[in-house]
């Protein structure tokens, strides 16, 4: 491991406290850029992501893709924890802790705002930072593309319904085009880009060609993820700085919700007797968020400064420092498998 992966902890907590004191020093620049979007992605966002992705893509091999049929247990565990456990399971730790536990510090209204966002994080299963998580736990990069890939055409379809049903709307309105937009950005860009150029050095011959690029493009991968994290933070640093009693009450039960799902996913794969490399990337997958769309409908249905958008941002601040210690922990008992 390089010095940017040994010490990626530091290097993304300093990016947060860079996004949060950026942000509230100089809140123009962080809104001029804020203001470049496109169907609520922000291209910018856009851009860091592809970076950090488009190596990762690099390393995907399609020939060995047509062989994760043949491993379907992997796949199966996927599905049913990210639609029929992880939104269920979302919701009721939203109920219980701001109709319940936290009743008296935070007015109905509010509170259903707060489990409104969580859902929405709880519906939107990780579609881009996965393949960072998968990447720093030696996942099987093709195995995990599949994961992925299955999850965004499932996610089309069931995001509405189970958004929907969950928070008893019935007239809900998905913007399809942040959902689209998003799926092509973060994975398909970046999966033909990454196709072509292992194609074009593979026929060089040399099998040395692919190895000494990847070498070479990793440093780029964890640079567009801490430049990632500083713009969201940087975003969001003045509802940090004012609301610090409220988000620490939406980040305990998100938290709950991420290190749970990742026990139950990470323990179901030991009974399966699944590879590391298939269970370290199958447990972050229901770990983790697709944020960037959880966001946008959230700023759709309920406002920019709705408890709704606040709770989603609060996904963002948990995840990175969450899913961190998940993959140190998914290292630490690779033996385990």
């Amino acid at each position: 491991m390089g010095i940017f992966e040994r010490y990626l902890s530091v290097w993304v907590g300093l990016s947060i406290l860079a996004g949060v004191v950026f942000g509230n020093v100089a809140p123009s620049v962080f809104a001029a850029v804020a203001a470049l979007e496109f169907a609520h992605v922000n291209l910018v966002i856009a851009l860091f992501i592809w970076i950090m992705i488009y190596p990762m893509m690099v390393q995907i091999d399609f020939s060995a893709v047509k062989n994760v049929g043949k491993a379907p247990k992997g796949l199966v565990l996927t599905l049913i924890i990210n639609w029929l456990v992880k939104p269920f399971t979302m919701a009721l730790l939203g109920w219980l802790f701001f109709k319940l536990l936290f009743a008296d510090w935070v007015d109905p209204q509010t509170a259903s705002e707060y489990i409104a966002g969580m859902i929405l994080l709880g519906v939107a299963p990780c579609t881009a930072m996965v393949f960072v998580w998968s990447q720093l736990t030696k996942g099987d990069p093709n195995y995990t593309l599949v994961q992925v890939s299955v999850n965004d055409i499932i996610m089309v379809f069931l995001f509405a319904p189970l958004s929907a049903l969950l928070l008893g709307v019935s007239d809900i309105q998905v913007p399809w085009e942040t959902l689209l937009l998003s799926v092509v950005l973060y994975v398909l860009l970046p999966l033909i880009a990454g196709v072509a150029t292992r194609k074009r050095l593979e026929a060089r011959h040399d099998v040395s060609a692919v190895p000494q690029l990847l070498t070479k493009l990793k440093p780029w991968s964890v640079i567009g993820l801490l430049a990632t994290v500083v713009l969201l933070f940087g975003f969001q640093a003045e509802t940090i700085i004012s609301q610090p009693q409220n988000i620490l009450l939406i980040a305990i039960p998100l938290i709950i919700q991420s290190y749970g799902i990742f026990i139950l996913t990470y323990w179901l794969a030991l009974k399966l007797k699944l590879t590391h490399a298939i269970a370290a990337p199958a447990s972050m997958i229901g770990s983790s968020n697709f944020f960037e769309l959880a966001v946008a409908v959230a700023i759709s249905l309920f406002g920019l400064h709705s408890g709704a958008a606040l709770a989603t941002v609060v996904g963002v601040l948990v995840e990175v420092p969450v899913m961190l210690s998940l993959v140190y922990f998914a290292n630490c008992t690779r033996h385990w498998f």
